[in-house]
């Protein structure tokens, strides 16, 4: 008699293959509303139109055209795909995202691997290493901007483009999955979440020096070293300085964590110190932008109030946005505090999973941020 286990990856599998044969099928015997109407408006259009930096990209029965401003995409005849998401897509997404969050589970729980913390540690470089290939897109608008020829282009960097991009991240960290479980199984490393590590900063390190490469060689893209020294050198002091605080005022904050705990509170700590360099302190550290504004919703509120509240001398002297950065901190803080030892003891891979998103959400979009700073994009 099958397992439960087997029984409920099965039913997955043939769900997944339900649903993709239906697009299929839809597609080619009702192309207009399952294509046309669907795929191509809400999902591939504007993937294809934010590919080849246009503001739309319009089917029609001779072939795809191509529009830069909001006028000619609303005067346009056939179906029109604008870059950018839109209610139907988010949607869409959301529930490809469960879906595929259900697979993940399965197979984490297939692999044996989940509810051991060094997962946490393994995935912090494909963190970094998401949010630098997101910088490998916007070099690519830089240079669309500066009016010369991108060293990737379409369809290469489709690959680097949300959501896509977000697909590229999990199937390399997938394929490192199972390369380091096999290579585990067949004794030729000692452990699986060290291999997976070692596979992470070998992206994040080719992916750098991508970015590198095209700072020497191209002029739309510089190299601001000292952005990169301040960003990782302040989150460190201010996270490991926070956590060694709260383990000796209060032990229990951190009791459920452990070194975990660090891991959260640097990955948000990234995040906020990258907000207040680039919208602050850049004239400081020899960037020559004047700043590249808020793009946290939470940190453009926060601005706000601060200007309202804070001296202009004080504001002159150390900017607006450090708030943010505090916010940030707590709260990290807060999620290391919720996750006490007996959310591990009762599920521990949901525990660890959990805290991968939580650590996920900061770091992700800081390294993002920072590397953005960092080349002058």
């Amino acid at each position: 008699m099958e397992s439960e286990q087997v029984m409920t990856e099965r039913n997955w599998l043939a769900a997944f293959v339900a649903l993709a044969g239906a697009l299929v099928v839809g597609s080619v015997v009702a192309t207009e509303r399952v294509y046309d109407r669907f795929v191509w408006q809400y999902f591939w259009g504007p993937i294809y139109s934010d590919a080849n930096n246009a503001r739309c990209a319009v089917s029609t029965a001779d072939g795809v055209e191509l529009y830069q401003t909001a006028a000619n995409c609303r005067a346009a005849t056939g179906v029109v795909a604008e870059t950018g998401y839109s209610t139907v897509s988010t949607v869409g997404y959301m529930v490809v995202l469960v879906f595929m969050i259900a697979g993940v589970s399965l197979l984490l729980d297939r692999l044996d691997v989940g509810s051991d913390r060094r997962l946490f540690f393994s995935l912090v470089p494909f963190m970094l290493f998401g949010g630098a290939l997101r910088v490998v897109e916007d070099a690519t608008d830089a240079a669309v901007t500066a009016g010369v020829e991108p060293v990737l282009t379409y369809p290469e960097n489709v690959l680097f483009i949300s959501p896509i991009i977000y697909v590229t991240v999990f199937l390399l960290t997938l394929a490192a999955l199972l390369a380091s479980t096999w290579l585990e199984s067949q004794d030729a490393v000692d452990d699986r979440y060290t291999a997976m590590a070692g596979f992470g900063v070998a992206a994040l390190a080719l992916t750098t020096a991508y970015l590198v490469v095209v700072s020497v060689q191209r002029e739309y893209v510089e190299f601001y070293p000292q952005i990169l020294v301040v960003d990782l050198g302040l989150a460190s002091v201010l996270a490991y300085g926070l956590y060694v605080a709260a383990d000796r005022y209060e032990p229990e904050v951190n009791a459920g964590t452990g070194a975990v705990g660090l891991g959260i509170l640097w990955a948000h700590a990234v995040d906020g110190v990258a907000n207040v360099v680039a919208a602050d302190w850049l004239p400081e550290l020899g960037h020559p932008s004047p700043g590249y504004g808020a793009k946290h919703v939470a940190n453009r509120a926060i601005i706000g109030v601060t200007e309202t509240l804070q001296p202009a001398a004080v504001s002159a002297a150390v900017g607006t946005s450090w708030p943010f950065l505090f916010v940030k901190l707590a709260v990290a803080l807060g999620i290391v505090w919720l996750f006490d030892e007996r959310i591990f003891e009762e599920s521990p891979r949901y525990a660890v999973l959990l805290l991968v998103a939580a650590a996920a959400v900061g770091l992700g979009p800081g390294t993002r941020d920072m590397l953005r700073v960092t080349f002058a994009i």
